[in-house]
């Protein structure tokens, strides 16, 4: 099939455009399979491919939230079959040997593969991936509904159900975004004392549709004295990149609480050590999960009616999708539908 050709979205070069092109469709190699691509969200990690700010070798098709049909299989996969919905995520392999790998922690791995900037991702019609990076989507659930649950839903879910929160438990999340949407969603939905944080009254409604208990409207109120009238919170999701936005937030915790940065940023977040000290407060990046963390998101999302919002693009408007997610015009993730 090597000979059969495929629409792509290719990045020829760093800080190229998102190009259509017409490329051979890939084999699957040992140990891999091929996917028909149904669907690939656009993220905002998307820019590390097109922009080059990670080591990338050029010319490279983007996409890590990739959701389609196994079209074939490689030599030696046997755990899966032609036909299977399944998922591609950020995390897109590992190596199995270095000692993250060694102690079963692989989305830490010294060598992981990120899918679309390790190897072709998801802004095609089909594309090669390891084994080891799929995950099955649950019967039912559709390819386009999908795909931002395999980064920005994994992310947010499998951060929030590992920093020890219990049911009842104040948890914040900032901004009603990619990210802080589903994140609003899931804090509920865990059985969490759901707060939204965010700028301006209009987000009010948005913000208790979604599951929030509470709104923080920054405009006009401290969100760390608002969180402190009710006890503090456990958890404080950070869904901006902003340092001195997640450092304003730190006075918001209750004891042993912890704020979580999900929006990745390079400059450094100004902390005293001794607000830290007197709560046994921490500061924590969250990288999102494993494929079966991706699994256990899809499975919790349909089990739990947890939905992501999805603005539509065909793959030939791939870029007008890319610049509407960076604009953050996208209601509130934009995601390209193949077929």
């Amino acid at each position: 099939m090597a000979s059969k050709k495929m629409r792509a979205i290719q990045v020829r070069k760093a800080q190229g455009p998102l190009e259509l092109v017409e490329m051979d469709v890939p084999d699957a190699g040992p140990g891999q399979v091929r996917i028909a691509v149904e669907a690939c969200g656009i993220c905002h990690s998307d820019a590390i491919t097109k922009e080059g700010y990670m080591p990338v070798q050029y010319p490279r098709v983007p996409g890590h939230e990739v959701v389609g049909r196994i079209d074939a299989v490689g030599a030696g996969v046997t755990a899966w079959k032609v036909g299977q919905h399944v998922g591609v995520g950020w995390h897109g392999g590992h190596c199995g040997q270095c000692p993250s790998c060694r102690a079963g922690d692989f989305v830490t791995c010294q060598f992981q593969k990120v899918c679309g900037i390790s190897y072709d991702g998801g802004y095609a019609e089909f594309m090669v991936a390891p084994q080891e990076a799929l995950a099955r989507v649950p019967e039912g659930m559709r390819s386009e509904d999908v795909a931002p649950l395999l980064c920005a839903g994994v992310t947010t879910f499998n951060s929030l159900r590992n920093m020890g929160a219990r049911g009842g438990d104040v948890v914040a999340v900032q901004g009603i975004g990619g990210l802080g949407h589903l994140g609003i969603q899931y804090a509920n939905k865990l059985g969490f004392h759901t707060v939204a944080i965010s700028r301006g009254e209009d987000k009010r409604p948005l913000a208790q549709e979604l599951g929030a208990h509470d709104y923080i409207d920054t405009e006009k109120q401290s969100a760390a004295e608002e969180l402190q009238k009710l006890g503090g919170a456990r958890v404080i999701m950070v869904t901006a990149s902003s340092a001195a936005l997640a450092a304003g937030l730190i006075g918001g915790l209750g004891r042993n609480g912890t704020l979580l940065l999900l929006g990745a940023g390079s400059e450094p977040v100004p902390v005293s050590s001794v607000s830290l000290i007197m709560k046994r407060l921490r500061v924590m990046g969250w990288p999102s999960g494993v494929p079966q963390d991706s699994q256990d998101t899809m499975e919790f999302s349909q089990l739990a009616s947890v939905k992501s919002r999805n603005e539509m693009f065909p793959l030939e408007r791939a870029a007008e999708g890319y610049e509407s997610m960076l604009a953050n015009k996208a209601r509130f993730r934009a995601v390209l539908k193949m077929r």
